[in-house]
């Protein structure tokens, strides 16, 4: 036993790698990038200054051992499994980003109508009969795109939804492939 305590320990070479990721995503990626042979490196700090009014970001400091035993194939799992990672994170901002598209055109189409109706107030002589056949749709145009927003994100939420399952199967496909690799 004393000879095991006095023998040098055996030179690991290892691989670096920084991931920034919102923090939300961060428990997908830690278990992902272990199933490719990474594991959590201690050797860096943690704690990276936030701005304010901005998604809360993190860094992840990884190693892997360069001498790992099918390191090709995990590197391609890996790959594959950062695009799908990237899907998920674009399809999730596709949820909102249609429906904010069709709030701001309909908000733009109501603030039309109120500078014709604007325009028609303060014309020579005032038109008050335009002012008011413009104002209405013009205010109709300010109050409905909230709603049409809701609407549309869930309209867009149920579309995407089985494309984001669909996804996260791949995504768990590829880290049981790559836990088999390892072990």
């Amino acid at each position: 036993m004393d000879n095991e305590e006095n023998r040098p320990k055996r030179f690991v070479g290892y691989e670096y790698k920084e991931i920034n990721a919102e923090s939300s995503w961060i428990p997908l990626l830690m278990d992902g990038y272990e199933c490719f042979g990474w594991e959590l490196s201690d050797s860096f700090s943690q704690n990276n200054p936030i701005p304010i009014n901005i998604k809360k970001t993190e860094t992840l400091y990884l190693k892997r051992n360069r001498n790992i035993v099918n390191k090709v194939e995990l590197t391609r799992l890996q790959r594959n499994f950062e695009a799908c990672v990237n899907e998920i994170e674009k399809l999730e901002k596709n949820k909102t980003s249609t429906a904010t598209m069709y709030a701001l055109v309909l908000g733009l189409i109501g603030t039309a109508f109120m500078a014709g109706s604007t325009f028609a107030i303060t014309a020579q002589p005032p038109r008050i009969l335009l002012c008011i056949l413009l104002a209405v749709p013009g205010f109709l145009g300010w109050i409905f795109p909230c709603f049409l927003y809701k609407k549309k994100v869930v309209i867009q939420t149920e579309r995407i939804k089985p494309l984001i399952e669909k996804k996260y199967d791949e995504i768990y496909e590829l880290c049981e492939k790559g836990n088999k690799l390892l072990y």
